[in-house]
């Protein structure tokens, strides 16, 4: 109703104004048109947020679509590169991706639910892509993390740093190392490996081609879910993947 009565509002007038004329409306007769429709407006205010709705509705479909065609463009890197760790059912026929990093509070906050949807569809395979950009410490043990997966102990020391409550600096991370059973001389060397920064980097410019801005974000089948997503987002997102 909103936009097209608007625009039959204004035709109705324009043929009121001047009928069967070829020639646009005069100066005049487009202040009366404004002037009416103005009126219009103000004693029907609810047109226009009618109208603002469903331009937004317009711009978020049209938003989703480009990120469904950029991730369809970035399906291998996102989906099957060999250097991001990986959790839950590895033959999954629905994939997430989180991009995150262990000093974001709303990543620790999501970090219980995404598990249990995870563990409780039993069919998902979890990605995860670390994306440090909330400074040095963050890349610390971001590293730390993927320098980590050399021992075979990713996850396990994944579970602590994004469980950690308190304020994650390097000495932290490197205690919370240890408690995961790793080897820190191997693990601060390994850390300065170029292979290791190569993977955050590869990580950035995904997150930019896909105008990621913050942490969490998720990628599920061909759709974006930003921020701290709940139980019940995350396992309707699994269900959209599937097709239902």
């Amino acid at each position: 109703m909103t936009l097209l009565r608007i625009a039959a509002l204004i035709a109705l007038l324009l043929a009121g104004i001047a009928p069967a004329r070829a020639e646009d409306p005069s100066p005049a007769e487009v202040e009366k048109i404004q002037r009416i429709v103005a009126e219009y407006l103000r004693q029907h205010p609810e047109v226009v947020i009618e109208a603002l709705k469903e331009y937004q509705s317009r711009q978020d479909a049209r938003k989703a679509d480009q990120t469904r065609q950029t991730i369809a463009s970035l399906k291998d890197e996102l989906f099957k590169d060999p250097t991001s760790p990986i959790a839950g059912n590895l033959d999954g026929d629905v994939t997430i991706v989180e991009f995150f990093d262990y000093r974001c509070p709303y990543c620790k906050a999501v970090a219980a639910d995404l598990a249990k949807a995870v563990q409780t569809d039993g069919k998902v395979r979890l990605v995860y892509k670390e994306f440090p950009i909330l400074g040095p410490a963050s890349i610390v043990a971001a590293k730390a993390a993927l320098a980590a997966a050399r021992q075979d102990k990713y996850l396990a020391f994944h579970d602590k740093l994004i469980g950690f409550k308190g304020s994650l600096d390097d000495a932290t991370v490197f205690s919370l190392a240890g408690d995961a059973g790793l080897d820190l001389p191997r693990l601060k060397a390994d850390m300065e490996k170029p292979e290791i920064k190569a993977i955050i980097d590869r990580n950035y410019r995904l997150a930019d081609k896909l105008n990621i801005q913050g942490t969490p974000a998720f990628i599920i089948g061909g759709e974006m879910l930003p921020g701290a997503a709940s139980y019940d987002d995350l396992t309707a997102a699994f269900k959209r993947a599937r097709g239902g």
